[in-house]
């Protein structure tokens, strides 16, 4: 076999796999793919430089990895908002017509399983990343190399991503429980489970052999240059990917809403898992002008499946206390399946919720079950009540340390900040990557570090020792040093991530970063006026800040003392735009986001509506309903170019 006939092997072996893997229509039989194969394995050895990087040879898993690298996407991946009935999916349209009237819908099926980022280059498949926190994740390119739906070429020189979710057939993940049952390990929750736990294996092998698939759902970074998200995703799936088995592009929102109830009807017969309906804007130049939130794209929902009812036992009452003291009621269940989920514990949610429902010890109760969120008890079944069923009290004594619990009504908490629960909570918090970000300081490690009474507050972390930490199981001396490392590379942190590591009840990421960004370091001695003056604060907020700041105030100077935090508190000079309401619409030549940071950061709030309190607009391209309001209302308009102009006569440039 020279080189030539070995290129036409690759593509014929790898047109009879995706064929046989992805097609479920097999080209050839098995003794004519594996005689071909092993010819392509014979010219690799003899020629090892040059094996091509499409072989079907580099599918069955390489060298054991000892751990998994971070990796950063091209551009972020989002998380989607989540809408649950027809109310809510027209509201969200609404919310759409304030910009633009007339606009296609594009609808494909949610499949519940492992996202991932694929970055193709020059055609070649050159990184493979887990969704981690949208921005950065892990590297997982050995192990998707071995799943036989994800093209390791395609026809397309430029950079691009291609998003979807890694799956696995409900029917192979019967099969796989049934061998781990035979071999004694554990089972796997659910199919989603199943695929991320497959997709996360150190040795690449395994991964080969758990039948995995690939569907995509979107793109990331790519020059491709169609008007239309579904044109987009028609030329991916023409370079071989697989296509969803219903889709849908329509102008009608009752095609949308008769396409969902399809799905729920198909839902059973679908080979994968799926969790509801993806409802996105065709449109990309008004997904660029309705843009995101923190959170999630303005311009796609998930339309989620009704949630699965099924009925069983309140056997136990157990008490959770949270990371902020909240002290939260949970009933353990006699076991039901729900969906191919074992499910044996349902929130309560909090006492009061309890006493409204006359929920009681022993009672027969119907549960639901939807997508990812715990269970929940939706009724009782009053009518088989034999006698014997208790009264649950509201707790007086916090069910960790006994100490006294105060009780606020709807929240019961424990005021203890040394309570093991709340100490062990926080310090998972504390670490992960919505707060500090202390890399190999996982949950596991945290709750280790505690227990061995190395770590009793989030102080103690900041005064680690080396030693301590090889005393500990599965630390040897570059592990430890790692860790020690990566908690000295907190000093500088940005002070939004420190105050939300504090873990503050009702004080999220968002509230966080408001607080740093409105007071800076001197938030401890902000007053009550003061903090109900910052958007979206009310008056609970404001007091469960104070009251964390009177109780913590030596822990959280020492805390400063210690990270030096980095202060994103900006004063902004007087200028033409502070304190102007400015609306964005039409496509931008700089990136929408760009434009809204810089005229933030001069002092200007960026609405996404125009009214009579609007000062300014500025438009580009196509601009729609928002440019024609302006225009009603009287209000001031730009153009790219006068904005632009308009920023250098004012030596605006930041």
């Amino acid at each position: 076999m020279d080189n030539f006939e070995y290129k036409e092997a690759i593509e014929k072996l790898n047109t009879w796999a995706h064929a046989y893997y992805a097609l479920d229509a097999p080209l050839a039989t098995d003794y004519e793919y594996d005689e071909l194969y092993q010819k392509v394995v014979e010219f690799e050895k003899q020629n090892p430089l040059l094996t091509d990087p499409s072989s079907p040879t580099l599918r069955v898993g390489g060298d054991i990895l000892e751990g998994f690298e971070k990796a950063s996407h091209l551009t972020r991946m989002w998380s989607m908002e989540d809408i649950f009935n027809e109310y809510e999916l027209k509201l969200w349209i609404e919310r759409i017509w304030k910009t633009k009237r007339d606009f296609t819908f594009y609808c494909e099926p949610k499949f519940d399983g492992a996202s991932l980022n694929l970055i193709y280059e020059n055609g070649v498949l050159k990184q493979a990343i887990t969704r981690g926190d949208g921005s950065i994740g892990e590297d997982v390119t050995n192990n998707i190399r071995t799943v036989r739906s994800i093209p390791l070429r395609i026809n397309h020189d430029k950079i691009l991503e291609v998003r979807g979710e890694v799956l696995i057939k409900k029917s192979d993940f019967e099969e796989l429980n049934k061998d781990r049952k035979m071999e004694g390990e554990p089972l796997f929750a659910n199919p989603r489970n199943a695929a991320a736990g497959s997709l996360r294996q150190l040795d690449p092998s395994i991964t080969a052999s758990r039948k995995l698939i690939f569907y995509p759902w979107g793109i990331g970074q790519n020059s491709l240059e169609f008007a239309y998200l579904s044109q987009k995703m028609d030329f991916v799936y023409s370079l071989g990917f697989l296509q969803p088995p219903m889709r849908l592009t329509t102008k009608n929102d009752t095609d949308v809403k008769e396409l969902y109830k399809k799905f729920i009807e198909k839902r059973d017969e679908i080979l994968m898992m799926m969790d509801g309906m993806v409802v996105k804007v065709d449109e990309v130049a008004l997904q660029e002008e309705l843009g995101y939130t923190i959170k999630y794209p303005r311009w796609m929902v998930a339309f989620k499946f009704p949630p699965v009812e099924k009925n069983t036992q309140i056997l136990s009452i157990s008490l959770q206390v949270g990371r902020t003291g909240v002290v939260t009621p949970v009933a353990n269940v006699k076991a039901v399946d729900i969906e191919g989920v074992t499910v044996e514990r349902a929130t309560l949610h909090n006492f009061d919720e309890i006493k409204r429902k006359d929920i009681r010890l022993g009672d027969h109760v119907t549960i639901i079950r939807s997508g990812d969120v715990i269970p929940k008890i939706i009724y009782v079944q009053a009518n088989k009540r034999v006698g014997s069923e208790i009264v649950i009290d509201r707790p007086t004594l916090c069910p960790i340390c006994n100490g006294e619990l105060l009780d606020e009504g709807i929240l019961i908490k424990c005021q203890n900040l040394a309570c093991d629960a709340r100490v062990e909570a926080s310090l998972i918090f504390f670490a992960s990557k919505q707060a500090l970000n202390i890399e190999g300081l996982g949950k596991e490690i945290a709750r280790t570090l505690y227990r061995s009474g190395f770590v009793k507050s989030i102080l103690d972390i900041f005064y680690l020792k080396k030693e301590q930490l090889l005393k500990l199981e599965g630390f040897k001396s570059k592990k430890a040093k790692n860790l020690i490392d990566a908690i000295a590379n907190t000093k500088g942190s940005e002070l939004w991530r420190v105050i939300n590591a504090l873990c503050i009840e009702h004080i999220g990421e968002a509230a966080s970063k408001k607080i740093a960004q409105n007071f800076g370091l001197d938030f401890v001695n902000a007053n009550e006026e003061q903090i109900l003056e910052l958007d979206g604060f009310g008056k609970e907020m404001v007091a469960s800040l104070k009251e964390f700041l009177h109780v913590n105030r030596d822990l959280i100077a020492k805390l400063f003392e210690i990270i030096e935090p980095k202060t994103t508190k900006k004063e902004i000079i007087d200028n033409p735009l502070k304190g102007k309401t400015v609306v964005l619409t039409g496509a931008l030549n700089r990136p929408r986001d760009d434009v809204k940071d810089m005229l933030e950061n001069l002092g200007a709030k960026v609405s996404s509506s125009v009214s009579k309190k609007t000062d300014l607009v500025i438009f580009g391209e196509d601009a729609g309903s928002k440019y024609d309001k302006a225009l009603l209302l009287g209000v001031k308009l730009m153009n790219e170019n006068e904005f632009e102009s308009f920023l250098k006569d004012n030596n605006l440039y930041i």
